[in-house]
């Protein structure tokens, strides 16, 4: 944390909140809503899910009631900032009864984005890369990326499926953020400490009331942090993954995944990087109107591969290790880097308790690498 970090209190997060609406953001940040924490446009500071909780487990999500106030004290939740930036569902195109093509004019609003964890802030730079690199960038994408405006945390707390510390995307943040917080509470009351990123972020703090940070407050705050990366509910083992993943293609190991997998494909919807589309076609009951949309799709659906009469991969087993392959492997080929964050979704919401983390350590385990187990 730089020297001029300053403290905000609970009220002065609120005033956040209204400062950027007055500035014409459509703010989005954490919410309690159907028994878990989601993301979704807040009205005001008073949205914000003060006071609770959550517990991850393989499958398992559990929101709790916490003992203080703390606004972002949980880890991560079904959605991830990746609904805002590349949408599940849009409309791309419509058709009149005259056979011609109408672009549907497409103008998001200005975002800003509400406590965003290390590991998503990482996710948002992948798809920077995946959808907004290239030759051919995808417009809706650059469109909503380019007055984004960040407010990053800090994390204290990871759940029991996060593993971002062997991932190399937190718990701290280091670039990417207008404003970046790490929450505290205890006998000094509830405050944030606040870091400046971008000029953008400065003009917005400096229309909340606030205080220099006294270096005993910025040491603490670093070292909560720092011990969060030794409290995280899993690891990835520490070892060439790629080399493992290109060397296990054939392993006995795929098959044993299979027979748990239900290639549901919760873990690439929730996942923040995961980006597969496909593109749909519906005419009206008249036939004289059309509509083009574009949605999420997933390799893990039959119909993924199909090319020429028939799918490439037909079983469960092809499937998950298609997933997992690109994900900590060919990635680092087409985009520079794993295209896992470590924020632990993929684990919590997979309905068979499969753990990307454990699979791997399996993997590693049954080609005889000594640093199978992490």
């Amino acid at each position: 944390m730089p020297d001029d970090t300053v403290v905000i209190d609970r009220a002065g997060l609120d005033h956040l909140v209204d400062v950027l609406r007055g500035h014409g953001y459509r703010v989005i940040g954490p919410q309690v809503r159907d028994s878990a924490i989601v993301l979704d446009e807040l009205d005001s500071g008073a949205q914000l899910p003060a006071g609770w909780g959550v517990e991850t487990a393989p499958g398992r999500y559990r929101l709790h009631r916490r003992d203080d106030e703390a606004v972002f004290a949980h880890s991560a939740g079904p959605g991830s900032w990746k609904q805002f930036l590349h949408p599940p569902r849009r409309k791309m195109l419509e058709i009149g009864p005259d056979l011609e093509a109408v672009p549907v004019e497409d103008v998001p609003p200005r975002s800003a984005f509400l406590g965003v964890r290390g590991c998503d802030l990482a996710s948002i730079e992948i798809l920077g890369r995946v959808l907004g690199g290239g030759t051919y960038p995808d417009t809706s994408f650059t469109a909503r990326r380019k007055d984004l405006f960040i407010v990053a945390v800090n994390c204290t707390e990871p759940g029991g499926v996060c593993f971002c510390a062997s991932m190399g995307t937190g718990p701290g943040v280091s670039a990417g953020y207008d404003l970046a917080l790490t929450e505290r509470t205890g006998t000094d009351g509830h405050h944030f400490l606040v870091e400046v990123g971008s000029p953008d972020g400065a003009r917005i703090l400096a229309e909340l009331t606030s205080r220099p940070a006294e270096q005993a407050e910025v040491t603490r705050a670093r070292t909560e942090v720092s011990d969060a990366a030794g409290r995280m509910g899993r690891q990835m083992p520490e070892l060439d993954i790629r080399a493992l993943l290109r060397d296990s293609l054939e392993s006995p190991h795929w098959q044993d995944v299979a027979s748990r997998c239900l290639t549901c494909a919760n873990c690439t919807m929730v996942c923040p990087t995961c980006f597969c589309t496909t593109t749909e076609d519906v005419t009206d009951l008249t036939g004289d109107h059309a509509e083009r949309w574009l949605r999420w799709a997933s390799c893990f659906e039959g119909d993924f591969s199909y090319l020429h009469g028939g799918s490439v991969r037909q079983s469960g087993e092809s499937r998950y290790r298609q997933w997992l392959t690109h994900k900590l492997g060919t990635w680092h080929d087409q985009f520079g880097s794993s295209g896992c964050v470590g924020c632990g979704r993929c684990i919590a919401w997979c309905p068979a308790g499969i753990d990307i983390t454990a699979e791997v350590g399996k993997l590693a385990e049954l080609a005889g690498d000594p640093d199978a187990d992490g």
